[in-house]
């Protein structure tokens, strides 16, 4: 049986939206603090600037077809404004993000925040209500490390797929789209 505690091998991506960067660098050390706390060494995540979170669903599925990665974290922010812009860059970026999970086999964590302001935002980023950086590198682990002892294989492999649905059932008050 696989080890639970062993993340030292674990390979991540992190895919980051530049467009509310000032939320998305926040979200970004949040998981790379994460990583840390949890002895993902360094050398093991890249991390890929995109323009926005629009631009994430592609990057996500390159980088998981590469076989390279245990995981890949897709960060973001989306902040509503006075267009319906708003909506389509969510439901593109929740899209994009689901399927460069299931065309790579490789979990993609839907780590974009979805605020109605900028507060809600930098709240979510550090501030009052933690960060949700963090908590999508806690998915990361955690849940590669469940699967890889639950099948006693060495990730990355086709199975990882199933780490959403068992991080969604453990965690169902966290918004996952795969």
């Amino acid at each position: 049986m696989g080890s639970v505690t062993n993340t030292q091998a674990l390979r991540c991506a992190v895919v980051v939206a530049r467009f509310n960067e000032i939320i998305t660098k926040r979200l970004l050390e949040g998981a790379l603090s994460t990583f840390n706390h949890y002895s993902v060494l360094e050398d093991n995540i890249d991390v890929v600037w995109v323009p926005g979170s629009f631009e994430i669903g592609v990057a996500a599925e390159r980088l998981g077809k590469s076989q390279k990665y245990h995981a890949i974290l897709c960060i973001g922010a989306v902040i509503r404004g006075d267009t319906s812009h708003y909506d389509v860059v969510v439901n593109s970026a929740a899209s994009g993000v689901l399927s460069a999970g299931l065309n790579s086999g490789v979990p993609c964590i839907f780590g974009v925040l979805t605020c109605d302001n900028m507060d809600q935002a930098l709240n979510r980023a550090g501030g009052k209500s933690g960060n949700k950086g963090s908590e999508t590198a806690l998915t990361a682990d955690k849940g590669n490390l469940a699967v890889a002892a639950f099948f006693s294989v060495s990730p990355p492999q086709k199975y990882f797929v199933c780490v959403p649905v068992l991080r969604s059932i453990r965690c169902g008050s966290h918004t996952t789209y795969l």
